[in-house]
C-alpha cells in the first residue's frame, strides 16, 4: 500500500483516522485490533514497572506504537 499523496507528502494523520475508524466499526474482527489491544497491555505493564511513568501513560504509548507500526508497515 503506497502512503503518499500526489505531491509526495506522507498523510500519517488520515491513515490513522481511516484505521482507527476501520477498528471502531469492526471491533475485534478488524486485524489491527488485538495487536493493538496487546501492545497497549504490555505498555501499561511496562509502565507499572517504570517508576517514573504511570500506567495509563504505558497503555496509551505502546497501543499508539503499535498502531503506528500497523499503518507505516
Amino acid at each position: 500500500m503506497d502512503h503518499r499523496e500526489p505531491n509526495g507528502r506522507d498523510d500519517l494523520v488520515e491513515d490513522l483516522r481511516a484505521e482507527i475508524s476501520a477498528m471502531a466499526k469492526e471491533g475485534l474482527d478488524h486485524p489491527s485490533t488485538p495487536p493493538v489491544l496487546t501492545g497497549a497491555a504490555v505498555g501499561a505493564i511496562a509502565a507499572g514497572i517504570l517508576p517514573m511513568v504511570s500506567w495509563p501513560v504505558g497503555l496509551i504509548a505502546g497501543a499508539a506504537y503499535v498502531l503506528y507500526r500497523r499503518v507505516r508497515s
